[in-house]
């Protein structure tokens, strides 16, 4: 992959950071395993995603552009199809995450703040919508117009099922993060509070880290 293209990451107060090609997919594959292994769907990196597609259309025309029988040509393919899979299985994981949380997802959208970044893009969001409308739809011409009046709402069956936070996930930590609240105090068990320290890997409870999860201070794994 070329070293030369470059991607500009917003670095919020800082200045933004400029990564090589292989450090976005490094950053893609990344989100791609923390997707897969969230049980939320989490924060869409569709600038990663962005920037390894218009990779992948340069790589492509490289391998149409090079000499016939060169051993490298198969080495590079090998390369292309992987990067698609990934970038494939990254946006098929969200939408079936979109698919099963639909009302939820678009619940927690509508609650972000302006200033914070959005939880899906718009070609999400707009299946989303669309997607809960035909479920709405489908529900009601199927079943709802058959019953009495006071039983053609639904709103609760077709808010569906909601992530489940508490499930438990492997992660390696990135960043020393003291102070962490692992379980609550409560009148069965007392305060539970850890260190994270860079390089480990522990097996814990996702709700307590989800926010390290976003802010790139563990990985799942």
């Amino acid at each position: 992959m070329a070293e030369v293209d470059m991607f500009h990451e917003e670095g919020g107060d800082e200045e933004d950071v400029v990564m090589t090609a292989a450090e976005v997919l490094e950053k893609l594959e990344e989100a791609w395993l923390n997707e897969k292994f969230s049980p939320e769907l989490l924060e869409g990196r569709m600038d990663l995603v962005d920037c390894m597609l218009d990779q992948l259309a340069a790589m492509e025309n490289n391998l149409r552009m090079a000499r016939k029988g060169d051993l490298k040509i198969s080495l590079h393919r090998m390369e292309v199809d992987r990067i698609r899979f990934i970038v494939s299985s990254y946006l098929r994981l969200r939408l079936e995450k979109v698919e099963k949380y639909t009302s939820h997802v678009l619940e927690k959208e509508e609650q972000k703040k302006d200033n914070e970044e959005p939880l899906m893009s718009d070609a999400e969001r707009q299946f989303a919508r669309k997607f809960l409308e035909c479920k709405k739809n489908h529900f009601g011409a199927l079943a709802l117009k058959h019953m009495p009046p006071n039983m053609q709402s639904a709103e609760k069956e077709l808010a569906g099922v909601a992530p489940k936070l508490n499930s438990y996930v492997f992660l390696r930590v990135n960043e020393n993060t003291a102070n962490v609240l692992i379980e609550e105090d409560t009148v069965d068990t007392g305060e539970e509070i850890i260190d994270l320290e860079k390089g480990d890997q522990h097996i814990l409870r996702y709700k307590p880290i989800a926010s390290l999860v976003n802010s790139g201070a563990v990985s799942l794994i």
